[in-house]
């Protein structure tokens, strides 16, 4: 695969990650609309209790002049810091792990995500994928659009990927930590799998199918 185009995430799904790891190239979509209910704001990890969501809260519409028609682009989204939202990923974060194989190894890298302000969610985004490329060692050319195109030629629109509700990607099993408890959880965040196979999350990355759409 050489080109793939896609939107960045908060810390996006297992599917995301296996169509990087094959691809030569990364496009992100820069100047889409925003739209709920998907992996730009939201992750999935795997708690005592089972799949558990994460959610970064925005700055509502009304807060922000718009009206309830009129298109807001992603990269104007704004998080609204007023709650205390990274905190407590944080800690949930570190509830879920701390048990995890690898979880002590990238936590003084992953710690100042959480403990710096973004103001826009895409910035906050990026910060999520450049922490999982030095994670991973991922060297691919990057680069982001400039206007947005519906349907983009010579590339591999992947976009479709950051629709939490349409997920259906189903990667191998590999040793979570509450699998015992509730079994085997699939495309969950990245960072499920990187405190669990830590430096082999690579290697398990590029043995997947790639997430066709």
């Amino acid at each position: 695969m050489e080109k793939i185009l896609m939107h960045p995430a908060y810390f996006g799904p297992v599917s995301q990650f296996v169509a990087l790891s094959k691809a030569e190239e990364v496009v992100f979509e820069n100047e889409d609309n925003y739209q709920k209910q998907t992996y730009r704001n939201r992750m999935y990890i795997y708690d005592s209790n089972g799949k558990l969501l994460l959610n970064i809260p925005i700055k509502h519409r009304a807060a922000l002049g718009l009206g309830k028609k009129e298109h807001q682009k992603y990269k104007e989204v704004q998080i609204e810091n007023e709650f205390d939202w990274q905190t407590q990923h944080w800690r949930a974060l570190k509830a879920s792990y701390q048990t995890s194989p690898f979880f002590e190894f990238y936590e003084d890298e992953l710690h100042p995500i959480y403990h710096k302000s973004y103001r826009f969610l895409m910035d906050f985004n990026y910060a999520c994928y450049d922490f999982i490329k030095d994670a991973l060692q991922l060297e691919k050319e990057e680069s982001r659009t400039s206007e947005f195109i519906l349907k983009p030629e010579g590339i591999t629109d992947l976009r479709k990927l950051v629709n939490a509700k349409a997920d259906h990607y189903q990667n191998s099993e590999y040793t979570q930590v509450f699998q015992p408890k509730h079994g085997f959880i699939s495309n969950l965040s990245i960072l499920d799998l990187l405190f669990n196979q830590g430096p082999a999350t690579l290697d398990y990355l590029e043995s997947q199918e790639f997430p066709g759409l």
